[in-house]
């Protein structure tokens, strides 16, 4: 670096080429910083849509400094599980003489010193029925006949609807492939099923599906408060989108072509929903819902990406009310109706005052101007209960499609989607329901009644 030359020994002439120089050097500098606060952040997980697995994955603690504070669990101290309800047999331990000196004891001194249990699995055989039908000609009409069997043994394929629950609990619980399935199946039951064979099971549970799955649409299209998100799904080489609409009570799954809102007109009919979760997707914005209420969780990440991009006077409030009325609908039960309106005044005198903030980060102001637009949209769940500020349980329901995708890498053709749609329809609703996948799919393939779903 240059010494700076002595001032009085300059000339005036030299001190204005002195003085120019260092004013185009400053400005050279403050173009470089203007353009560095421009560039882009990193996308990740806590500031975008990025999902956790593309992300950076920070070290985790050891597992003796996570295990340090841990709570016993039930049952005896240091460990243990719950003891069976009704277990299918009871040993009981009590000694005749003293194991040290031989003595005879007697039983009605000795105290329950503890109790534990032994689980085992019993071995798994199939059972296999043999039909032997025989036929004739009949003397008197001379017209030749078949004996009838039995309902549930009539000729075709010779594996029964315990074994197609099985198979479709494993393949759509479990995103078991078809080789390994067939693997399975003989490891564990006992049942050589070829993936051919699988194939062609599959396919009859998806024409005995249609039923409960008509259920949820006629539930899905009388409910008041409607939730929905899209993810993408590959179907025979293409890349179409599955679909989710969703409350507390039931949940379709659709895979349609297109991402458009005639997919929700299409599901929704001439039902107009009460109100409507969503992102800020176009075809979301076009539900035909009464009112909206707009995923928070979406913003919270948008916010912290302008944060992250430099923004300190608008992304910040709007992240800390964010969660200032997450927080509240959490605990509102808790509160006492005086204390909720104040809250929600204050909360609402808040999102007007951040609203008036004149941000000069470019990515704030990209959210001051969708905040504005969407305002009516932004805290609606807090006059309602009932309506969730995320739309994260929609989410939750496309997760284990997003597994599934990822594992098998798609679906090799349209029925295969289709099926998978039906199933996880009625696997999230039977959970909503309070049933298990396994009991819903089983009841799904047996039951004759048409509203065992909802009884």
């Amino acid at each position: 670096m240059k010494d700076l030359p002595p001032l009085d020994m300059l000339s005036d002439e030299e001190k204005n080429a002195l003085i120019k120089l260092l004013w185009e050097e400053q400005q050279r500098l403050r173009a470089e910083v203007e353009k560095l606060k421009q560039k882009r952040v990193k996308k990740t997980s806590s500031n975008s849509g990025l999902p956790p697995s593309k992300g950076f994955k920070p070290n985790q603690l050891r597992q003796a400094q996570r295990s340090l504070g841990r709570e016993g669990s039930i049952g005896r101290a240091g460990g243990g599980r719950e003891l069976s309800a009704q277990p299918d047999q009871v040993v009981v331990a009590q000694a005749k003489q003293c194991p040290t000196c031989g003595e005879k004891v007697s039983l009605s001194s000795q105290q329950l010193r503890s109790i534990y249990e032994r689980i085992e699995l019993p071995l798994v055989k199939p059972h296999v029925t043999r039909v032997e039908r025989y036929g004739g000609q009949c003397p008197c009409c001379q017209q030749r006949y078949e004996t009838p069997v039995p309902v549930g043994l009539e000729p075709g394929s010779p594996f029964g609807t315990s074994i197609a629950g099985v198979v479709s609990y494993l393949r759509y619980s479990h995103a078991i492939g078809y080789e390994r399935l067939s693997r399975v199946m003989a490891d564990l039951y006992g049942v050589r099923i070829s993936e051919g064979a699988i194939a062609n099971v599959l396919q009859r549970v998806h024409q005995q599906l249609a039923a409960p799955v008509g259920q949820i649409v006629e539930r899905l299209r009388s409910a008041r408060l409607v939730c929905s998100d899209e993810t993408s799904a590959r179907v025979d080489g293409t890349t179409q989108w599955e679909w989710v609409f969703q409350n507390d009570q039931v949940c379709l799954h659709v895979i349609r072509p297109s991402r458009g809102k005639t997919v929700i007109e299409a599901v929704m009919g001439d039902h107009r929903p009460q109100v409507w979760v969503s992102d800020l997707f176009s075809a979301q914005k076009a539900n035909p819902a009464e009112q909206w209420q707009v995923c928070l969780a979406h913003q919270l990440r948008d916010c912290q990406y302008a944060i992250d991009a430099g923004d300190q006077l608008f992304a910040p409030r709007m992240k800390r009310l964010f969660l200032k009325a997450i927080a509240l609908q959490r605990r509102r039960h808790r509160l006492a109706p005086s204390t909720v309106e104040q809250y929600k005044s204050r909360l609402r005198g808040t999102l007007r005052e951040v609203l008036n903030l004149e941000p000069t980060q470019p990515d704030a102001q990209r959210l001051l101007k969708r905040y504005r637009s969407i305002r009516p949209h932004l805290l609606l769940f807090l006059d309602d209960e009932t309506v969730p500020p995320t739309n994260n349980s929609s989410e939750q329901a496309l997760r284990w499609s997003v597994v599934f995708r990822k594992v098998t890498h798609g679906f090799r053709s349209h029925w295969g989607a289709e099926l998978f749609a039906q199933m996880r329809s009625l696997i999230n609703t039977a959970k909503r329901q309070g049933m298990s996948a396994l009991d819903a799919i089983l009841r799904a393939l047996t039951s004759s009644q048409t509203d065992w779903l909802f009884s």
